[in-house]
């Protein structure tokens, strides 16, 4: 305890000093006066661009009359809307009058600028007739000269257009119509960084300026978003907005220009028009509070210490929780207090996105959809970072069955070996090996079960009567799959037996097993003895290669960290158990098609204790193709669902039959299954999302989105190359085959995972080994169409990027990495074809 509470202090500190040292407060040059001359404002109000109630815009407008001296409008609907509105005059106004290339609207929006004129002469100054309209090219310069000069009959009021400032560098004769310039200069639009805001204003002005020396120049749009992506080096942030601000202000007292800042309110509406960024604009937020003010120090974040408390607290439960109840040394400890703590700082990021950005119902999805998905993703992290720490920097295990055990008992055992239309001469390996055992008190029961077939059986029946008495054949027609056989073959089992060992009818044991062993049974409460799977053919071909590798993994890391927590999953093959804890709960359970790990539970949940041994005692066959490969993971992780099903209730923490460490390695083992189920969902999302960057510039939560799914493939990636190379003692070439091999089985665990929720009683689905495996024509279809649409969305996503958007280039990195597991399958099935070709 002592370690844990050494490492969360000092990585609590540190987290503390990132967040109080990240410029929270920030010092700014301050505005020489209170007031600017002028703001945009729109009378609408969230996603669905509803009209402010007249009592709402008038509270604007009293919020707006301290800090400004008149709005910019943008439509003459707008400016009905605001006037009406008002029951005296609050501010003085722009009038806007939208053009576009509809003529009836323009039409109707010019009657009506011509109505509010005659009715509010003393609340209008300006008139500006269509915004941008050639920049957009909605009408041509001819059509806009004959808008304005139409206007111009009616009124003399001062009269303009909005263009950026290049169209009016452009289209000189523009001026000749108008009685003065209004220019929008907008440095983040055209990707420049915020030091050199400044710099660009003047330099555009004066452009303007020197071409129509005897015009008067207005800036009719000037600002800086607060919130977004970055437009290549032009970065949105609340300091840069109150920068350019400032600045701006600055400058312009001191040149003497007339302005106007856009906008007075953020406008969450804009996001379905000009994605994330057109919405954060305002100095004020879509909920009237002010952003900054235009003297003193600005907060960029004024939720930072509640922030910075929850994501300490919560790395501080993360560390705690994972760590307690475990031998430890400080080294295990400060590394994974670190990485709980950056988990607690991405839970928090996480949790506030729809605090600090405007959310639309699509987002609202995503977001919801991705942060319940962070849950099973942090506690897998954090479960791979402890393994890896552990078997890396922690303390040596100290579990592992020593091979020099000695005892004076020799209990009976009763070796079973189920065979289910095994080939002959492969059961054949596996008797005359058992056939050399060197200890002397055990029997061999030959289960040939629902085989009819004599092909199979007869020559199995000669061998046993060769091979002697120990040796026992049986010919039964059972249900209930293996379980249902091995639960047959307990009626036969020698009465003098104590322990019934169990092994694939592939396994060629080495004569030591049982005298090694054994000795371990003479605690009575030890129930279960595991020795690892390890396999004779790994090097057949470059296939079987890489599956005997990612198998290696699983028995040379997991089960010897699990054994440390006495909370190994049982394997019904080179496996010991004692007879009568068997019995006492109930045998061999027929109701999962994965009865050796359920018993297992069964056992752990009575009380019993289990040993593992990573000492390879027996070699058996590998799957014969990759197809077969995927139909043994798939029969392994639906029935860890059924188990799921089954004892979930003894996995709640009211729960008293297993011990609390034994509950999380059970847990945590259960959401390795959901994690890789989850990949396929979290693709779908992403994959819809892609059109919406593409067609509608909305970027996603990238965090709930992006940074778990790329976290967790770094921390599996460092842990396979780390621990491949310390405790399985891998080449590099292992180590890589192993991976691609884990990650090809991504889709058919979902599947298993899908129908271990849905579907009951699914058959057990005999594993094809020994050379006889049908060849399936396409066994990876809808990894080759996931992998097609990933990598599609990946090069668009990088293409349509001129930008440079961080967000989009993290996103498209995230949908490169779930691209990687149906790379994988696809090599997989590459190496089988390579296989089959060489081996002709």
């Amino acid at each position: 305890m002592r370690y844990i509470i050494f490492s969360v202090v000092i990585v609590s500190l540190f987290q503390m000093f990132f967040w109080i040292s990240h410029n929270n407060l920030v010092s700014l040059i301050e505005a020489p006066y209170k007031k600017v001359e002028s703001f945009s404002y729109t009378p609408y109000y969230g996603y669905e661009r509803k009209t402010l109630s007249s009592k709402q815009i008038e509270n604007d407008l009293n919020l707006l009359l301290p800090i400004t001296k008149k709005i910019r409008t943008y439509s003459s609907k707008d400016a009905k809307i605001i006037l009406e509105a008002s029951s005296k005059q609050i501010l003085p106004m722009d009038l806007g009058i939208w053009l576009s290339g509809d003529y009836k609207e323009n039409y109707i929006e010019i009657q009506r600028a011509l109505r509010l004129l005659k009715t509010y002469p003393n609340s209008i100054k300006n008139i500006i007739v269509g915004n941008e309209v050639l920049l957009r090219k909605d009408l041509n310069k001819i059509e806009l000269f004959a808008y304005i000069n139409f206007l111009k009959e009616f009124t003399d009021k001062p009269i303009s257009t909005a263009e950026t400032w290049d169209i009016w560098e452009k289209v000189k004769d523009l001026t000749q119509h108008v009685d003065f310039i209004t220019i929008h200069i907008l440095p983040y639009w055209e990707k420049k960084p915020i030091e050199n805001f400044d710099d660009f204003i003047v330099e555009k002005y004066s452009i303007i300026k020197n071409l129509f020396p005897n015009k008067k120049i207005y800036i009719g749009e000037i600002g800086w978003p607060s919130n977004g992506y970055n437009n290549d080096k032009a970065i949105p942030s609340l300091e840069n907005q109150a920068k350019a601000i400032r600045g701006f202000v600055n400058l312009a007292k001191k040149n003497n220009w007339s302005y106007n800042i856009i906008e007075a309110f953020d406008q969450p509406w804009k996001g379905y028009e000009e994605g994330n960024i057109g919405q954060y604009w305002g100095i004020f937020d879509a909920n009237r509070k002010l952003k900054f003010n235009l003297a003193g120090a600005i907060i960029t974040n004024q939720y930072w210490f509640y922030q910075m408390m929850g994501a300490v607290f919560i790395g501080i439960l993360l560390t705690f929780f994972g760590l307690r109840h475990k031998k430890l040394n400080l080294n295990h400890t400060l590394a994974y207090a670190i990485v709980a703590q950056g988990m607690g700082f991405g839970i928090v990021m996480a949790l506030i996105y729809p605090f600090i950005n405007y959310m639309n119902f699509g987002m609202w999805i995503m977001w919801g959809m991705g942060t319940f998905l962070m849950i099973p993703l942090v506690i897998i992290t954090l479960a791979k970072a402890n393994e890896l720490f552990k078997s890396s920097l922690g303390t040596p295990p100290s579990r592992l069955v020593p091979i020099d055990l000695e005892s004076k008992n020799i209990p009976f055992v009763s070796i079973h070996v189920p065979a289910y239309k095994e080939e002959p001469y492969v059961l054949e390996k596996t008797l005359r090996a058992l056939s050399k055992l060197n200890y002397p008190n055990y029997e061999v029961l030959v289960i040939i079960n629902n085989t009819p077939e004599e092909y199979y059986w007869k020559p199995i029946e000669e061998l046993c009567k060769e091979l002697g008495d120990k040796f026992v054949f049986m010919n039964i027609v059972c249900s209930g799959f293996k379980a249902g056989a091995l639960n047959t073959a307990l009626e036969q089992t020698n009465k003098k037996a104590e322990i019934i060992a169990v092994i694939d009818a592939d396994y060629v044991v080495e004569s030591p097993w049982l005298i090694d062993l054994v000795p371990l049974f003479d605690d009575p409460k030890v129930a279960i003895v595991q020795a690892p799977q390890d396999h004779r053919d790994g090097e057949e071909s470059i296939l079987k290669t890489a599956m005997n590798a990612e198998y290696a993994g699983f028995f040379d890391i997991g089960m010897v960290d699990r054994n440390e927590e006495n909370a190994i999953v049982v394997h019904g093959t080179m496996v010991m158990v004692r007879l009568s804890a068997m019995l006492e709960v109930g045998g061999w359970g027929t109701d999962t098609i994965v009865e050796d790990s359920e018993l297992g539970l069964r056992l752990f949940e009575a009380g019993y204790i289990a040993h593992y041994t990573n000492k390879r005692y027996g070699y058996g066959l590998l799957p014969d193709t990759f197809e077969a490969f995927k139909t043994q993971r798939h029969r392994w992780a639906y029935g860890a669902i059924q188990i799921l099903k089954k004892h979930w209730r003894e996995l709640k923490p009211s729960a008293k039959k297993l011990t609390p460490t034994q509950k999380k390695k059970f847990i945590a083992g259960w959401f390795f299954w959901l994690s890789d189920a989850m990949g396929p969902i979290m693709v779908v999302m992403n994959l819809i999302w892609v059109p919406v960057i593409v067609f509608v510039g909305v970027t996603i939560p990238t965090i709930p989105l992006t940074i778990p799914i790329i976290t967790m493939f770094l921390v599996n990636l460092f842990h396979t190359f780390i621990l491949y190379k310390i405790k399985v003692k891998a080449s590099l070439k292992e180590t890589f085959l192993s991976a691609i091999a884990s990650m090809s089985l991504q889709l058919i665990i979902f599947k298993a995972v899908w129908d271990g929720f849905v579907k009951d009683g699914l058959p057990f689905k005999r594993t094809q080994k020994g050379g006889k495996a049908k060849k399936s024509k396409s066994p990876i279809i809808y990894e080759i169409i996931l992998c097609l649409l990933l990598l599609i969305s990946f090069f668009t996503l990088i293409f349509i990027n001129k930008t440079n958007i961080i967000e989009i280039y993290v996103f498209a990195t995230t949908i490169f990495i779930q691209s990687i597991p149906y790379i994988s399958a696809i090599t997989m099935r590459f190496l089988e074809l390579y296989s089959i070709k060489h081996q002709r």
